[in-house]
């Protein structure tokens, strides 16, 4: 039944009550419909189909312990990776400073869960590396991201250069929304053949609608020739005017692998 069919029928005196009651009843449905149409239109879109998901650490060191800080990790990291997947370690050396870093893969939000369970328990990890690096530390940040689904974790074409940590406030809608374009936009620069994709991660938890982007490139005067020259490329530039429409903000960082990194 709908609005139109209570309308329709003819009322009687004793009906009038109940069938406008029914009229309000089917009102309220509409209503609730067309929201629950608008908060799907903001939700996160179509991603991977699967579970794996990708924990971002980001932590902002002292400044004076800078050094101290990365020493650790290289010699006493090898006690966390035996727990779970380690994707890359980064410092950060252009776009901020006393920063670090670090992506790892889960299978699903339990493997996370029985992960951190276990380096709770382990003696070695506790007592050589995290009690004495939290007084290094004077920040910590994480977010869970996916891959967004035209997407496939990469690898380097060979060890060494450096890595590009893009930052994308998107507007609310979610690969849904904005992905068409702003894969043209990643294809376009991948086709100029100056630098390499590694990943593209879309925030579940942590800041919603941002975008990270991680490239690498042979080195940071290689990637500046090979920006400037795509930013000369009509094709490049129709394609980035054609995304930001979707975009509010964005920022990058010049990322360096420490020794301990997968991705280096």
């Amino acid at each position: 039944m709908n609005r139109r069919t209570v309308l329709d029928q003819p009322l009687g005196s004793s009906q009038r009550r109940a069938r406008m009651q029914t009229l309000a009843v089917l009102c309220w449905k509409e209503l609730v419909f067309s929201q629950a149409l608008v908060l799907a239109s903001l939700a996160t879109g179509p991603r991977q189909n699967n579970s794996i998901f990708y924990e971002i650490r980001t932590y902002d060191i002292k400044p004076s312990k800078m050094k101290d800080f990365v020493e650790m990790v290289n010699k006493y990291f090898h006690l966390r990776t035996a727990h779970s997947e380690l994707v890359g370690f980064w410092s950060a050396e252009l776009g901020a400073m006393n920063k670090v870093v670090h992506i790892w893969k889960y299978d699903n939000f339990a493997h996370r869960t029985a992960v951190r369970h276990a380096l709770a328990n382990d003696k070695d990890w506790q007592g050589k590396f995290i009690s004495p690096a939290l007084p290094l530390i004077e920040k910590q940040h994480n977010e869970v991201a996916y891959l967004v689904p035209w997407c496939q974790l990469g690898k380097p074409p060979k060890e060494g250069g450096v890595y590009e940590w893009v930052t994308f406030q998107m507007k609310p809608g979610g690969p849904a929304l904005w992905g068409e374009a702003f894969q043209a936009a990643i294809n376009a620069h991948i086709n100029t053949g100056y630098t390499k994709l590694i990943g593209v991660f879309h925030t579940e938890y942590g800041l919603l609608n941002t975008v990270h982007v991680l490239w690498w490139n042979e080195s940071p005067d290689h990637r500046a020739a090979g920006r400037h020259s795509a930013h000369e490329d009509a094709r490049v530039v129709a394609a980035v005017r054609d995304s930001v429409r979707f975009l509010e903000s964005q920022k990058n960082v010049l990322l360096i692998p420490l020794q301990c990194s997968p991705l280096k």
